[in-house]
């Protein structure tokens, strides 16, 4: 259910910028994959150039691994959360999706309208845009990421991940030297029976 809202919700951001159909048609067939632990999202290109829900057995041409606290920061256009996406598959539909994650833009006002009318709706826009949301953004993200390694440890942080290199390292020295023990207590070769007369 989920995936079929976010499609739905991703077509009508495509519709609001009816140039982006026309640069997806190209990749008519291909299946992307966005996982954002715990969620993940795989999504088919029409060949209108909209988007569907993946058939759960179709393998991904492309895939991006997205940490949930680069999500403020993308919605923010920030450059540098584009380049710590993990990204994998092919290079034309990957260029794609990160060209349209920068370019397209969402009107939030047109949406608004339907409920508050058109005036209401600019002014609230308005309102929401003169105000500064970086540090609103820095805040959510250090949120979520406290959130997904504490509440619901998703994440590891680094001291955990450095924790457990040192315990591989320790395990693994500590299983040579057992060999070494083994191999110094284990019988050598016998030596070769008397010779014949």
């Amino acid at each position: 259910m989920i995936a079929r809202l976010s499609a739905s919700a991703l077509n009508h951001l495509l519709a609001q910028n009816s140039w982006a159909f026309e640069r997806l048609v190209h990749f008519s067939g291909k299946t992307a994959r966005f996982d954002i632990a715990p969620l993940s999202f795989a999504y088919t290109i029409l060949p209108d150039g909209t988007l569907t829900r993946a058939d759960k057995t179709a393998g991904a041409d492309a895939a991006c691994v997205i940490a949930p606290s680069l999500l403020p920061r993308l919605a923010l256009h920030d450059e540098l959360a584009h380049a710590e996406i993990q990204s994998s598959g092919d290079a034309a539909l990957l260029a794609e999706i990160f060209f349209l994650s920068r370019n397209l833009r969402w009107d939030a006002a047109e949406d608004l309208s339907h409920v508050t009318g058109d005036i209401a709706a600019e002014r609230i826009v308005q309102t929401v845009q003169n105000r500064p949301f970086g540090a609103s953004a820095v805040n959510l993200a250090q949120a979520a990421a406290e959130y997904f390694t504490e509440e619901q440890p998703l994440i590891a942080k680094p001291q955990q991940i450095n924790s457990f290199m040192q315990q591989v390292d320790t395990l693994r020295d500590d299983m040579a030297r057992l060999e070494q023990r083994i191999k110094a207590l284990s019988p050598g070769p016998s030596p070769a029976s008397g010779r014949g007369g």
